[in-house]
């Protein structure tokens, strides 16, 4: 893991956005959330490096390694830059109660073992807010299996919040803000319980 005074003097953050529509409200959450830890990590003058997977852009790899378990160059370099990264931030969309399918077969290829003490940060789209509870009920036990520190804060957005720019609802950029801050304390605590 790097730390907060690498070689590079910067924090690694890959965000993995599991949208699946062109453009991505899934997407412009992932963005707003790196947006916010750059800012925090800002306060404490570091420098933040980010790479955003887009799970549908490896859909096909992933079907393919899954199925025929020959990963592409492409799908080896997306999981490699998670499981390197400092922090990861990630997000989908709700399909059915629940995170998208290929979300999921994209994280079934992570080595739980490097994931082990990173901190992740969790966020969700969807229709209504009657979906929010799906983090909690979903995707805080998939990175609890991978042993990851699960940034306290997490977020979500319903379509009547999608609009991630200025303009966006107060309580959400709030939460943005908090989310992106608590993600950036974590990571001191981090350097001393990854493996390297």
């Amino acid at each position: 893991m790097t730390d907060l005074t690498s070689t590079t003097g910067a924090i690694d953050v890959v965000a993995v956005s599991g949208g699946v529509g062109f453009p991505s409200s899934t997407r412009r959450l992932t963005d707003a959330l790196f947006a916010a830890v750059q800012q925090a990590a800002a306060v404490q003058q570091v420098a933040v490096a980010a790479r955003t997977v887009e799970v549908r852009d490896l859909a096909v790899d992933v079907a393919n390694a899954t199925v025929a378990g020959l990963p592409s160059p492409e799908l080896d370099q997306a999981l490699a830059a998670i499981e390197r990264a400092d922090l990861v931030i990630t997000a989908s969309p709700v399909f059915r109660g629940s995170y998208a399918g290929i979300f999921k077969s994209l994280w079934d290829m992570v080595d739980p073992v490097a994931m082990r003490g990173k901190p992740v940060l969790l966020g969700a789209t969807g229709g209504s807010t009657r979906h929010q509870l799906m983090i909690d009920q979903t995707m805080r036990p998939l990175f609890a299996y991978f042993g990851a520190l699960i940034v306290p804060t997490a977020v979500y957005a319903a379509t009547e919040d999608v609009d991630l720019g200025p303009k966006r609802a107060p309580e959400l950029a709030r939460r943005i803000e908090q989310a992106g801050a608590d993600a950036v304390r974590m990571l001191p605590a981090a350097r001393t319980t990854q493996p390297h």
